[in-house]
């Protein structure tokens, strides 16, 4: 490019994960543009920060703001481009209207522009919707390959909610490292199971870097994905998730309906709490949009850790925060564990709320009487901590895959209920899975 020629100038809207990794692919080191911006959503706490100049390269000697979504049309862009996920496709095109409206460009990235090639085989699990099931179902995995001999690395989809410069690289094998590494409630509930079976967890912002060093390390590669987001490595084999708890919504969100066209394989979980209609209308709209794919059936088991124990009580459900917030669920695997116990009354949260808490409900009323395990800074842990003790109940079921109990003080018990991913049909998962091995591995 001449040296007079004018930078395009491009803001990149995201929430602290795909937008990181869009940059360092396409626009870290191309002369021809200038990202003068990073917007942030979805995720509480990430704006007013700076993509330290140590990750934004030398054509970024100062880094790059991020900024609050709001304060998009304030920057006078020229172009752009979008990343993030789980949002309906009605208000990407919403975003996009107001990009337009601005005399701007408004740009997607293609999978294949952004996904990095490893040097060892990789199997990829994402899913059309946050909270369908992809980290039950990577562990189930996961514990299928080290049954086979396998050197495993689980490659986590980013939460860089922190210090970037911090997190560029990380390697997580013990509970103590998470709290090294100062990680949020929402990276402890998706590491937290890994390492109670023995993976090792990768993640950060370089995902190049990452990938290699995994790659020194394992025979195989993980990609356990983040939202509905599509992965950030070319899968050899891609399996998706879809949610018969919530018919319809293969196609209604962004990138969800491209990972399921993008699918070698799709997965019904929940078969065992959906209602028989709602799995035969996934299965047809599965095959609407992508008719070879092959489609297996799974179990979602949910188990209390004491059922005696709520059985005539008066309980608070503490569910997983992204499932039920961006998610779209109005309720999870605690409420319908609640519901199977007979407990006497689920107490409704949301007249307890402080009002770091009550802000979550109002950014997402369609949430029940359930509280979200909301944790991404310090002042929102606590105000969690507050909500579950002036909450006027006997205990408390908690279906967030991290221990609670060990984050904060609170003055009920806490009963866990858990689940995890169990094959519905024979031959099953385990039978794909060893095939797909035979065909890849000498």
């Amino acid at each position: 490019m001449s040296q007079t020629t004018k930078r395009q100038r491009l803001v990149i809207m995201g929430a602290a994960g795909r937008d990181f990794h869009n940059f360092n692919q396409v626009y870290r080191d191309n002369p021809d543009v200038e990202v003068i911006a990073f917007t942030a959503t979805q995720i509480a706490g990430i704006a007013n920060r700076r993509y330290p100049p140590s990750l934004a390269g030398k054509l970024y000697p100062e880094g790059i703001p991020i900024v609050e979504e709001s304060e998009l049309e304030t920057l006078n862009p020229e172009q752009v481009i979008f990343a993030y996920s789980d949002i309906a496709h009605t208000e990407l095109m919403h975003i996009a209207s107001r990009v337009l409206a601005m005399g701007a460009d408004f740009t997607l990235l293609g999978a294949t522009k952004t996904m990095l090639s490893a040097q060892i085989p990789t199997i990829a699990v994402s899913a059309v919707r946050t909270g369908c099931g992809k980290s039950q179902t990577t562990r189930w995995i996961s514990k299928r390959l080290r049954e086979w001999g396998l050197k495993v690395a689980v490659i986590r989809h980013p939460m860089p909610y922190g210090d970037l410069e911090k997190q560029v690289v990380q390697c997580f094998t013990t509970h103590e490292d998470l709290a090294t590494a100062n990680c949020t409630i929402e990276e402890r509930e998706e590491y937290e199971p890994h390492l109670a079976i023995g993976n090792r967890v990768y993640a950060g912002v370089d995902y190049g870097k990452i990938i290699a060093l995994a790659e020194q390390e394992v025979d195989i590669i993980l990609w356990d994905g983040g939202n509905n987001d599509f992965p950030f490595i070319k899968p050899d084999l891609h399996i998706v998730l879809v949610d018969p708890l919530r018919p319809g919504d293969e196609t209604t969100h962004h990138p969800g309906e491209s990972v399921l066209r993008m699918a070698d394989l799709v997965i019904i979980p929940k078969v065992d709490v959906a209602a028989i209609a709602d799995v035969q209308k996934v299965r047809e709209n599965i095959r609407e949009i992508n008719p070879e794919v092959k489609i297996l059936m799974g179990y979602s088991p949910i188990e209390l850790d004491d059922p005696e124990a709520v059985r005539d009580r008066c309980v608070l459900v503490v569910e997983d925060g992204p499932t039920t917030t961006h998610g779209g669920m109005s309720y999870g695997a605690g409420y319908i564990a609640a519901t199977r116990a007979n407990v006497a009354e689920i107490v409704d949260p949301r007249d307890y709320a402080v009002p770091e808490i009550a802000a979550v409900y109002e950014l997402y009323p369609h949430i029940g009487k359930i509280l979200p395990a909301m944790g991404y800074f310090p002042a929102q842990l606590a105000a969690l901590e507050t909500t579950i003790n002036r909450t006027p109940a006997d205990l408390v079921i908690s279906a967030t895959p991290i221990d609670l109990a060990s984050l904060i003080k609170v003055n009920k018990p806490i009963i866990r209920a858990r689940y995890e991913f169990a094959e519905g049909e024979d031959p099953g998962l385990g039978d794909y899975l060893k095939q797909f091995l035979t065909s890849i591995l000498p």
